[in-house]
């Protein structure tokens, strides 16, 4: 299978998850339950992401280096309420110290 039939497949595919989502019955959403797991899913996606993209490294070998450190102190940022600006320089300047000190 060449790239480009691989990428036209992967288009048709979306394109039609997108087409029954336009076609889901509105009774059907507006039921509790399906509201809460959609307010939740977007979170859900997002800390998966962060978390992959934190412990992860070359080849998807688990790797524990600044990224991590730098995750945990915006994490604890947020607990704290900080603004959201804050939680982010905090965490890049973490990550950067660890990285001038070597512990990449």
């Amino acid at each position: 299978m060449s790239m480009w039939l691989a990428v036209l497949i992967a288009t048709a595919i979306a394109f039609g998850l997108k087409l029954v989502g336009y076609l889901v019955p509105t009774d059907l959403l507006s039921e509790p339950h399906v509201k809460r797991v959609t307010a939740a899913l977007p979170i859900a996606l997002l800390a998966a992401l962060v978390a992959i993209q934190t412990v992860t490294g070359e080849g998807g070998a688990l790797t524990l280096d600044a990224r991590l450190a730098a995750v945990g102190v915006a994490v604890v940022a947020l607990l704290l309420r900080a603004p959201f600006i804050v939680v982010v320089a905090l965490g890049a300047a973490t990550a950067a110290g660890l990285r001038a000190l070597g512990w990449a």
